[in-house]
Formats: structure tokens, sequence, C-alpha cells
């Protein structure tokens, strides 16, 4: 049974082997070579003299008289001459956001201790972090940053007091203790 297998996997072999060398013995000839036709085209006499109906000028030179057209960046609408504002709405228009809120609504989210200058990250109750380092405008009564330390930052804060007098005071901004 062996042997006869075996004999039978020699008869696949040869009949596999003899079609693939005969089948990569055949010459094809190779495709005929493309051929363009060249199809220029000669050039003719013109039959007539072109002429142009464009006259001749004799200054070539680009003109620069704008008078009599539109100024493009005049803008469509003429502005109104603007009314006087009050001197409080002047402030507030020019503050920056964190100078919107009361100091004490400021927490001290972190401070950085570094060799030249000392700086503190505060969130402003919006959830806006702002980076302050000393001599900074912070708060809505002009509070200006005398110091930071590693755990405070020391704000000196103008504010009026009942007799109308401007008084000074420094509040101190803490960072939360770690639990």
């Amino acid at each position: 049974m062996i042997k006869r297998n075996s004999h039978y996997l020699l008869l696949i072999f040869l009949i596999a082997w003899l079609s693939i060398t005969v089948g990569c013995k055949q010459n094809e000839p190779p495709p005929p070579p493309l051929t363009v036709h060249s199809t220029a085209v000669k050039a003719h006499p013109p039959v007539q003299k072109q002429q142009s109906t464009v006259k001749a000028t004799e200054n070539l030179a680009p003109t620069s008289d704008f008078s009599n057209r539109k100024d493009p960046f005049k803008p469509f609408v003429a502005p109104q001459a603007q009314a006087a504002r009050p001197i409080a709405s002047a402030k507030a228009a020019d503050l920056l956001p964190i100078q919107s809120y009361d100091l004490g609504k400021f927490k001290v989210a972190g401070i950085i201790v570094g060799l030249k200058e000392n700086r503190a990250l505060v969130i402003d109750p919006a959830g806006k972090g702002y980076v302050l380092k000393q001599g900074m405008l912070i708060g809505d009564n002009d509070g200006r940053i005398s110091r930071i330390t590693a755990t405070t930052v020391e704000v000196v804060e103008n504010y009026r007091d009942d007799n109308g007098r401007i008084r000074k005071r420094t509040v101190k901004l803490t960072l939360p203790q770690k639990k």
C-alpha cells in the first residue's frame, strides 16, 4: 500500500514538473512597438493682414487719478459723535476680569516658591484660574499684591470707610492645608 502511494506521488510530481517546464518554454513573439503618427499642422501664411480696432495711444503709462472713484476703506455708515461716558463706566470697561470680583471670593489653588520671584495660582468664582505675581492688581477695590509667601498671598487694598476717607488694609489669601 505504501509502495503504491509512493508511485502515485511520483507520478503526480512528474506530471506537475512536465506541465511547468513545457509551459515555460513557449516563445511568444513580443508585442509590436507602438507607432506614433505625427499630425503636425503646417503653418499657412495668413490670408489677410490682421488689423486692430484699438487706437494706439502715445502715453502708455498707467494713470493714478482716483478722484472720481469711491474710497474702499471708508465705512458705509458715517460714525456719530460719541457721547461723553461717565468716569465710573469708563473705569469698569478697562478692568480685567480678575478685577471684577470681591477679593474674598478668590481661592488660592497653589503657590510656587522660586529663586527669582514667587507666583500663586488663584481661581475666581467663575472657575477661571489666574497666575499672579507681586505687583499685579486683583479684586474690585484696586488691590495690589504686595507679597507672596509659601502659604499666603498678601494684598493691599484701598477701601472707603464710614466717614468717606480712603483707607488701606492688608488681606491675606491663604493656601488650604493638606489633609
